[in-house]
C-alpha cells in the first residue's frame, strides 16, 4: 500500500508538470523503476503509458476552448507521430542507446541556450499564414518526434513545444496545449504494443492514471492562470533537469 501511495504522489506531480511543459516521464518512470525494482523495463514503460495517456487526455480536454489549437497543423502532426512511433519501436533493438544519449544531450543543451538567449521566444503568439509548406512541416515534425518517442523517448513533449514555437510562432501556452494531442497519439501507438503483450500492471496503472489526471487538471489550471512567462521559466528548468539526467545516464556505472 505504501508503494502504491508513493507512486500515486509521483503520478500527480508528473501529470501536473507534463500538462504544462511536458517531461512527465522524467518523474514517473524513475519512480516506477525505484519502487518496482524487479519488474521488466517493458512492463514499467507500459504501466507508465497508461497513466500518461490518461493525464495527457485530461490536459488536452482542459485546453480545448480556452487555447486556440491550429488543428490543420496539429492533427497531421499527431497522425504522423502515431505512425512513426511504430517504426521507432521496431528499430529500437538495432540502434545502441549509447549512441543516442550524447546526441540528445547535445540537442537539449543547444535548445536551452537558444531559449535562454532569445528572451522573446514563445512570449508572443505571432499568427502565420498556414499553407502547404507549413502542413508538410507539421507532418515531418510529428513523424520525427513520433519516431524518437518510439526509439528513445526522454523529452518528447519538450522537443515538441520547442519545434512548435520555433517553426509555427506559437507562444508557450499554445505550444503546450498543441503538444498534448501529439503526445496522446504516440502514447496510444505504444499501448497498442504494450497492452496485447501483457506489459501493463493494471493494479498500479489505474490508480496512477487517476492521480495523473488530477495532476494534469491542476497543471492546466496553473498554466492558464500564470501564462507564458511562467511556462517559459518552468520549461527552462525542465530542460536543465533533462540535461542532468542524460549526463548522469552516460556516466553512471552499467
Amino acid at each position: 500500500m505504501l508503494h502504491l501511495t508513493i507512486l500515486c504522489v509521483f503520478a500527480y506531480c508528473a501529470g501536473m508538470i507534463d500538462a504544462v511543459v511536458g517531461g512527465g516521464g522524467l518523474i514517473q518512470i524513475p519512480a516506477l523503476i525505484n519502487v518496482l525494482p524487479g519488474v521488466q523495463d517493458a512492463t514499467i514503460f507500459g504501466t507508465n503509458k497508461i497513466a500518461s495517456v490518461c493525464g495527457s487526455s485530461v490536459a488536452a480536454r482542459s485546453y480545448v476552448g480556452k487555447v486556440t489549437i491550429p488543428w490543420h497543423l496539429v492533427l497531421p502532426a499527431a497522425m504522423s507521430a502515431f505512425a512513426m512511433s511504430f517504426l521507432g519501436a521496431a528499430t529500437v533493438s538495432y540502434i545502441p542507446q549509447g549512441l543516442l544519449r550524447p546526441l540528445v544531450l547535445w540537442l537539449v543543451v543547444v535548445m536551452a541556450i537558444y531559449i535562454f538567449k532569445k528572451k522573446d521566444f514563445g512570449a508572443i503568439q505571432r499568427p502565420r499564414e498556414i499553407g502547404t509548406r507549413e502542413r508538410v512541416l507539421s507532418v515531418l515534425i510529428g513523424g520525427g518526434i513520433g519516431f524518437y518517442d518510439g526509439l528513445f523517448g526522454p523529452g518528447t513533449g519538450s522537443f515538441l513545444i520547442f519545434l512548435f514555437i520555433r517553426y509555427f510562432a506559437f507562444d508557450f501556452l499554445q505550444a503546450s496545449a498543441s503538444a498534448k494531442f501529439v503526445n496522446i497519439a504516440t502514447n496510444i501507438a505504444a499501448l497498442l504494443f504494450f497492452v496485447p503483450t501483457g506489459k501493463v500492471l493494471y493494479g498500479i496503472a489505474i490508480p496512477m492514471a487517476i492521480f495523473n489526471m488530477l495532476g494534469a487538471y491542476t497543471g492546466t489550471w496553473v498554466a492558464m492562470k500564470r501564462g507564458t512567462a511562467f511556462i517559459r521559466g518552468l520549461f527552462l528548468f525542465l530542460l536543465v533537469i533533462l540535461i542532468l539526467k542524460l549526463a548522469y545516464d552516460m556516466v553512471k556505472p552499467a
